[in-house]
């Protein structure tokens, strides 16, 4: 069961690593911090892949609180 628990924790993990580096870096921290031009809202596919990583991030949390007690 933990080795299970392991191999899907590192399948989330280079799937988490693989849709941050897919994110589009425009934005940035100069944006965030008010160095942005314009308000620029996420549209069509950065939107699915936003979304996506939220997604994907919980159940890396998930399964690594599970695997904590296991």
């Amino acid at each position: 069961m933990k080795g299970f628990v392991l191999i899907i924790q590192i399948a989330l993990a280079i799937g988490l690593i693989a849709l941050i580096l897919l994110q589009s870096s425009k934005g940035g921290l100069g944006g965030g911090l008010g160095a942005g031009e314009f308000y620029r809202s996420k549209r069509g596919a950065e939107r699915v892949v936003f979304g996506a990583t939220i997604v994907m991030a919980f159940l890396f949390l998930a399964v690594s609180i599970v695997s904590l007690f296991l």
